[in-house]
């Protein structure tokens, strides 16, 4: 599987930075931070669709949807195995190390597991959000 992250500015490069102080190299994660220089999403993404090879499965990730990064993402769902999520944040990404593929309705459980582990922290609170133990 090959994931590429986007987002506006340097969001995408720092969850690749982040993932392999946890995780070691991520090979598999290609990233473009967007609006940071004269390159384009579009620009981008053809060239990182000239290194998927028929069969492998491809995650487009980015930072906000409906922005202007997703909508240039959106664009490239026509090429085969090609999933696009956005609003992603690092416990999306950590979900994903090590795998090889994702089938839909685990991404779908990864989806909502990422969004439970944005919460207020509350020290007085008695539970915890209902997820698996994180670390």
């Amino acid at each position: 599987m090959k994931l590429f992250v986007s987002s506006h500015g340097h969001l995408a490069s720092g969850m690749k930075s982040s993932m392999e102080i946890l995780y070691g190299k991520c090979d598999n994660i290609t990233v473009f931070d967007a609006y940071v220089d004269e390159r384009s999403v579009k620009e981008q993404l053809e060239q990182f669709f000239e290194t998927v090879t028929e069969g492998e499965q491809v995650l487009l990730i980015s930072d906000l949807y409906g922005s202007s990064v997703n909508q240039a993402m959106s664009m490239f769902l026509d090429r085969p195995d090609t999933t696009l999520v956005a609003g992603a944040n690092l416990a999306f990404m950590i979900g994903l190390a090590g795998r090889d593929r994702i089938a839909r309705e685990e991404l779908d459980a990864l989806i909502n597991q990422s969004r439970e582990m944005l919460c207020i922290v509350d020290l007085n609170r008695e539970t915890a959000p209902e997820t698996e133990d994180f670390f």
